[in-house]
């Protein structure tokens, strides 16, 4: 794992989405530069920002200044306006910066963000509501987490009917298409990686899977 300090994220917009992902970034010990042309949004970041930078996002002059070359990430979420997003990516990009991650207004945006050659654009609300929604069915998930399209990381609580047997005996791999990468105690938080065959499962214990979203679905259900 990266050491923290060393990574330094660039965050542009700082409304609602920014400012949250600034704080929480900050907390892990990341150097957060926070761009926002409002006076107000940087003051309240105050003490949260390694650099807070007052100025337009639209202006390629001001990204310049920021060597987003060697960022981290840069990430852009300037609220419903997509020209500046689309403005503000377009300079990003132009200037040198490798992985950029902006935030999606509508599925056109986000079509066009990616013909720039964006790393990711995100919806945070949609994917919220996914999250919220499978947790809902699912009230055994703990974790969700989509690795791409088609395939997503689940942490799940052990069914009951998979309490007292081993891996070996249920051969989720083989019935399931899903594999196993851990078991989590959810009492003490000690994880086995990559456990064998041999292990054997118990109540208050998390399964940790890789598989594809419907084969997922099924070990979500039991």
């Amino acid at each position: 794992m990266a050491d923290a300090k060393k990574l330094h994220f660039v965050v542009i917009g700082m409304g609602t989405f920014g400012a949250a992902l600034a704080r929480r970034l900050a907390k892990h010990g990341c150097r957060v530069t926070g761009l926002d042309a409002n006076r107000e949004k940087i003051a309240e970041l105050n003490g949260i920002l390694y650099e807070p930078v007052i100025g337009d996002a639209t202006d390629r002059a001001t990204l310049e200044h920021l060597n987003l070359r060697d960022a981290t990430a840069v990430i852009i979420s300037l609220g419903e306006d997509i020209t500046q997003s689309l403005l503000a990516t377009l300079h990003a990009r132009s200037v040198g910066a490798e992985r950029v991650i902006v935030k999606g207004v509508t599925k056109e945006h986000g079509q066009i963000l990616k013909s720039l050659g964006v790393s990711r654009v995100i919806f945070p609300e949609e994917e919220i509501a996914t999250a919220m929604g499978d947790r809902l069915i699912w009230p055994n998930i703990v974790d969700f987490l989509p690795i791409d399209p088609e395939y997503s990381f689940v942490e799940v609580a052990v069914p009951e009917m998979f309490v007292g047997k081993t891996l070996l005996d249920l051969d989720l791999r083989r019935r399931h298409s899903v594999w196993v990468v851990g078991v989590k105690d959810a009492m003490t938080g000690k994880l086995e990686m990559f456990p064998g065959g041999e292990f054997k499962l118990g109540v208050d214990q998390l399964l940790l899977l890789v598989g594809k979203q419907r084969d997922l679905t099924t070990i979500q259900g039991l």
